[in-house]
């Protein structure tokens, strides 16, 4: 699945569905990884809120939000569902377990 507000707000039954069909199903964000889905990949939520802060404080101070740059996440995040993996029957490489930033067992 993509990025989209629809796509994260139905994420639970997006997931159970997939996994009722046998289907394996990632996402963008660490929820969809944690809800079921086979694997997400993507920004991680938290740093791109403390980067957020930065911004918030600039304009705080005065700055002018049309003056401040835009940015691209800076770090993204893999998270491995190896329960879902298990489920569905597949098999994860021992490389892409150890390049998740996190295993959910």
């Amino acid at each position: 699945m993509f990025a989209s507000a629809l796509f994260t707000n139905e994420r639970r039954r997006i997931v159970k569905l997939a996994l009722a069909h046998r289907w394996a199903v990632s996402g963008p964000q660490r929820e969809f990884a944690e809800e079921g889905a086979l694997l997400s990949y993507g920004a991680d939520g938290a740093a791109n809120f403390r980067r957020a802060a930065y911004y918030v404080d600039r304009i705080l101070k005065g700055a002018k939000p049309g003056d401040l740059p835009m940015e691209q996440p800076t770090k993204l995040e893999l998270v491995v569902n190896a329960k879902t993996a298990k489920i569905l029957g597949l098999s994860m490489t021992s490389e892409l377990l150890l390049r998740a930033d996190k295993v959910i067992e």
